[in-house]
């Protein structure tokens, strides 16, 4: 039945669909096997690599990501991270285009300060006008700005990804309000990206309505990547439930399970 609720609806980005809500990343994990191990544990099928941190076939003496994704199962999602202005981040996707035989599908973050890792929106609205010129579909990071938000669906990203919080900081949604109001007002997919910290994060996310959770940190940054990949997927689908079965209204004061009226005693 739950299996059933969640692909009813099902997560799709520029035309491709996608049973699995959560997206994951590469980075911060001890070494290929065990980002392997997490990445099947997860259940995601949408995988975000930095190219500018991540070898791809570059360095030949290295060990190449691409030996554990393989095209069949996974769509790589190849991001920005670590590019601070939009030169940068346009020539990291162009570079991935090239690395990966014309892929076009990118996630754009463009960082404001190497502090708090929150995102330059200047430079980033520079970087989606002229990605999305060259071809590109654009994934674009920004902070919870709903009408920054709407501006990045209008120029034509994708999907918009307001972070929960600051990048690596574990802080859950610090805005919730803002989150709901970026869902209630886009007509493309809202995927939380940023700042989840554990399970209980992820499906907050997805109660509120977001159509899915990209994360990093959470998973290879905890004490057992492989065991939380796994309780995220679960958060994930179970957020995911929650928010197409309906919450009751939020109350003041108690409201009896049982009936009142027509007691036997």
């Amino acid at each position: 039945m739950s299996t059933q609720l969640v692909s009813d609806n099902p997560l799709i980005i520029a035309g491709k669909t996608y049973q699995s809500r959560l997206l994951v990343g590469t980075g911060k994990y001890k070494d290929l096997a065990e980002t392997k191990l997490a990445l099947e544990a997860s259940g995601a099928e949408i995988i975000t690599v930095a190219i500018r941190r991540t070898n791809l076939g570059q360095d030949p003496n290295q060990p190449n990501l691409l030996d554990i994704l393989p095209a069949n199962r996974y769509t790589l999602l190849p991001n920005t991270a670590g590019c601070y202005n939009a030169v940068d981040a346009v020539r990291t996707c162009r570079l991935a285009r090239e690395l990966l035989d014309g892929h076009n599908l990118v996630k754009l973050e463009v960082l404001g300060d190497e502090k708090t890792l929150l995102p330059d929106v200047i430079a980033t609205l520079q970087a989606a006008a002229e990605l999305i010129q060259d071809g590109f579909q654009v994934m674009v990071y920004t902070n919870d700005d709903p009408i920054l938000a709407k501006r990045f669906e209008e120029m034509g990203c994708v999907a918009v990804m307001p972070l929960a919080a600051p990048i690596g900081s574990g802080l859950g949604i610090r805005n919730p309000l803002n989150i709901l109001t970026i869902i209630e007002n886009a007509k493309v997919p809202i995927i939380v990206d940023a700042g989840v910290g554990t399970a209980s994060d992820a499906a907050v996310a997805m109660e509120l309505g977001c159509a899915g959770v990209l994360m990093n940190t959470a998973i290879a940054g905890a004490k057992n990547p492989v065991l939380m990949a796994s309780a995220m997927r679960k958060a994930i689908e179970a957020g995911r439930e929650a928010f197409l079965a309906g919450r009751i209204p939020r109350k003041r004061f108690a409201n009896a399970s049982s009936p009142v009226d027509g007691l036997f005693f």
